[in-house]
């Protein structure tokens, strides 16, 4: 599957270059110029990994870090950076990145380093998770939900690990297609559709009104683990 990467770089011409090359690998390269373009693009938008400079306008990357590991944990964040003092790389493994490294680069290493955490964010997948009174086990692929046990199918599954591995990150119905399910970009939005309705009949207290696997107008869908108007059993 294409993975998207965020690029967080000002200079023109080393983005230019860089997202030639993650394009070249088969990725797909968005770039934000600034700290805030950043964030928003972060917040409405999946990613497998993003790649952040820290001298960036408006917003600086180390807020910028900061802001994502408030609300995410997971998803993979490379410094590409010219400040090469130990105390910025220290300040910056201890707010949660993942790897640093400094200009200039060679080419060829980071895009190892690129291949690296992905390959490893992929491997580290969720295996059981629970919300409200509903439990789902990926690995067999059997929930006990508020509507009794299902046995969910092989798709299923993938888009409900792909949901439990990005709770309230707004996902796209392309994203759902190309990155969880695997399937061609081409594949119409309407099965991604399908596959929730279904969901909202397994765990939603009330399918019409659900609280957990919402719609989000002209983006996608939101897994919700935790709303706050729905008690655990």
């Amino acid at each position: 599957n294409m993975s998207k990467i965020l690029l967080v770089e000002d200079e023109d011409h080393i983005a230019e270059g860089i997202k030639i090359n993650l394009e070249l690998e088969g990725y797909e390269c968005t770039r934000a110029k600034d700290g805030a373009s950043a964030l928003n693009l972060w917040k409405n938008e999946y990613f497998n990994l993003i790649v952040l400079d820290l001298m960036i306008p408006k917003i600086s990357g180390e807020q910028v870090l900061e802001a994502i590991r408030e609300k995410d944990d997971q998803v993979p964040i490379l410094v590409l950076t010219a400040k090469d003092a130990q105390r910025f790389k220290n300040d910056c493994f201890k707010n949660g990145v993942d790897d640093y490294l400094t200009k200039p680069f060679d080419l060829e290493e980071f895009l190892l380093r690129i291949q690296r955490l992905i390959k490893r964010c992929r491997t580290e997948e969720v295996e059981e998770i629970k919300f409200g009174p509903n439990k789902v086990d990926l690995i067999s692929g059997q929930g006990l939900t508020r509507n009794g046990n299902i046995n969910f199918t092989p798709q299923e599954t993938k888009l409900l690990r792909f949901f439990f591995q990005n709770p309230g990150k707004p996902i796209s119905r392309q994203d759902l297609i190309t990155n969880a399910l695997g399937y061609d970009s081409d594949m119409s939005t309407r099965t991604v559709d399908n596959f929730i309705v279904r969901f909202r009949k397994y765990f939603e207290k009330d399918p019409k009104n659900p609280i957990y696997f919402k719609s989000l107008r002209s983006v996608g869908y939101i897994f919700d683990k935790e709303p706050e108007d729905d008690e655990p059993t």
